[in-house]
């Protein structure tokens, strides 16, 4: 066994890859007061969206890009974005991206805190895998990290995901960079490097 050292202000993080091949036949969306409306935003839009869904589990990638860059990938034919909404209010996101072919990838999918731990991410990952097997899918794959929701990894598994890989991520601290509050996600500790 070994240990790294993870330089002040840096953070790491275990990503596990998983995946399916095939679409689940006992696939049942449970009922919810929630609905799927699929958007096109602008820049901003989707910044304010992704920030309020993601900055508890430090989610940044998206808040690193410049305009033209988002636009590329959120207005591409093969990316397709949704509100997750109660009523007129906006409590989530879904993002699905099919450009590479015979694939989707759920990309982003989450719900602001308020509506987390309450059977509403059951429903909204239901959602999301029968989506993505739209078509001539024939694998669907995502992603997730050990920042992010504490019960992410188990909700993929028992969705019918099977991790097939796992890597170690360590990046810049997005609060020490500016890209997200210093107060979000505060059951991750900062660790600023120290000044001379």
């Amino acid at each position: 066994m070994s240990l790294i050292d993870v330089p002040p202000g840096q953070l790491a993080a275990v990503v596990t890859y998983l995946e399916m091949r095939a679409r689940p036949v006992d696939l049942l969306i449970p009922p919810s007061p929630l609905t799927l409306h699929p958007v096109d935003l602008l820049p901003a839009d989707y910044r304010a969206l992704f920030r309020a869904v993601g900055a508890p589990w430090l989610w940044f990638s998206r808040l690193v890009l410049g305009d033209s860059q988002l636009r590329a990938i959120i207005g591409d034919a093969g990316v397709e974005l949704f509100e997750v909404r109660e009523g007129e209010q906006v409590v989530g996101m879904l993002e699905l991206d099919r450009r590479t072919a015979g694939e989707c990838e759920l990309s982003f999918v989450g719900l602001v805190p308020p509506y987390a731990g309450q059977g509403h991410g059951r429903w909204l990952l239901a959602e999301a895998v029968s989506r993505a097997w739209a078509g001539d899918t024939g694998r669907v794959h995502v992603h997730t990290c050990s920042l992010d929701h504490p019960f992410a990894l188990a909700a993929y598994r028992r969705a019918g995901f099977i991790a097939v890989a796992r890597k170690v991520e360590t990046f810049l601290d997005p609060r020490l960079a500016g890209i997200l509050p210093r107060d979000a996600a505060p059951h991750i500790p900062l660790f600023e490097p120290r000044r001379s």
